[in-house]
């Protein structure tokens, strides 16, 4: 059996071998190392993936938050609602504007922001909030843009991890997330759905007006070339990230599927067991399976991390330590949080092995070590 990889590039590499390395070299050739038409074909092409008017690149996932806040004119102070559950990079950017991070709960079988919490958060200081897909699943997009119409909130989605999930409306309508809100962020980050071979990110808006002012604020804050109009960062991807994410987004949709097989695969063999609670799929959402993250009941996760570690399994914990528990925000002299069912999660949550290359006598290998362990303790 080959070893397991949590995310097996390699592999995935060498299987697009020869349109990647003819992209590279075609860059290379052409020496428009910043700006080059990759990068404007990689627009257009996700522009029509996604179903939005305006994808603005840049340089990573972090960066497009904080370029989307920055976009909207926030003031110091300002409150922005997002939940606790989630990478660092949702909130870190927050507090680095010198904004206010409002952390509310998530729901216990999706992983993503629960409405009413956020209903319940929103003050006369609240600007902003921040809903992140975890996982690959959908935050409840629907519940969330009604109840931000009714504030007249901007929404961000945090898409890093779910780029190409598919929302339904209860109409019946689907979309992409990341085109649901006001704006829409994603990173290329290589262990991504659709990563790539350095870091890099997106922006994603309909709004004709805002989608200027995120141009700007991604380029120096120019209106044209040496004029400044706003204050702004330099945050661009570079042409040849941009030429190997043009020929991985055409196999997005296959990737996704083969990660649903390895999820379904993982399901099924833990199907039933009182000691494992698999991933949920709600009714108005897909998954991506960025990652395969179920909860354990009973037993002990970082055991298990430690028997599946002996046994040449890889496996991780996302997130043992929540943002509002997190010592970066103590000098923002936040109140003291009542999350338990993000303390809950924190403590149960682990990951398995997830990506496009897993064949079968992996799989088998992967769910008997963990029933083994589960099993026998």
């Amino acid at each position: 059996m080959k070893a397991i990889q949590m995310v097996d590039l390699k592999t995935q590499y060498q299987h697009l071998k020869q349109e990647i390395d003819a992209a590279v070299i075609g860059v290379l050739e052409s020496s428009a190392f910043i700006n080059g038409k990759p990068v404007q074909d990689l627009s257009d092409a996700l522009s029509a993936y996604l179903g939005v008017k305006h994808v603005i690149p840049c340089a990573n996932g972090t960066d497009a938050l904080q370029i989307a806040l920055m976009a909207l004119g926030l003031q110091p102070g300002d409150e922005v609602i997002t939940p606790s559950f989630t990478f660092i990079a949702t909130t870190e950017v927050v507090a680095l504007l010198q904004l206010k991070p409002v952390f509310v709960e998530v729901e216990k079988d999706t992983f993503c922001i629960d409405p009413e919490a956020l209903r319940k958060a929103i003050t006369p200081k609240t600007k902003a909030i921040v809903p992140v897909h975890l996982y690959g699943h959908a935050a409840n997009m629907e519940a969330i843009m009604q109840i931000a119409a009714e504030h007249n909130l901007p929404v961000i989605e945090d898409n890093a991890q779910a780029i190409g999930c598919d929302y339904r409306f209860s109409d019946g309508t689907v979309k992409k997330t990341g085109s649901i809100g006001h704006v829409g962020t994603t990173s290329f980050f290589p262990s991504k759905n659709l990563g790539a071979y350095g870091d890099g990110g997106a922006i994603f808006t309909n709004d004709d007006k805002l989608a200027v002012q995120l141009k700007m604020v991604a380029n120096h804050g120019q209106s044209k070339r040496y004029y400044h109009d706003v204050v702004g960062c330099n945050s661009r991807l570079d042409t040849i990230q941009a030429a190997i994410l043009n020929i991985k987004l055409r196999e997005l949709d296959n990737y996704i599927q083969r990660r649903n097989n390895a999820a379904a695969y993982y399901s099924k063999a833990f199907a039933g067991n009182p000691k494992i609670t698999t991933p949920a799929i709600a009714g108005y959402s897909n998954h991506v399976f960025h990652q395969y993250t179920m909860v354990l009941n009973g037993v002990s996760r970082d055991g298990l991390n430690q028997y599946l570690a002996e046994k040449q399994i890889p496996s991780m914990i996302y997130y043992p330590v929540p943002g509002h528990k997190q010592k970066m925000f103590d000098a923002l002299g936040l109140p003291e949080y009542d999350l338990p069912v993000t303390d809950w999660l924190t403590e149960r949550v682990i990951s398995l092995p997830m990506h496009t290359e897993l064949d079968t006598e992996q799989l088998e290998y992967i769910a008997l070590t963990v029933l083994e362990y589960i099993n026998n303790n």
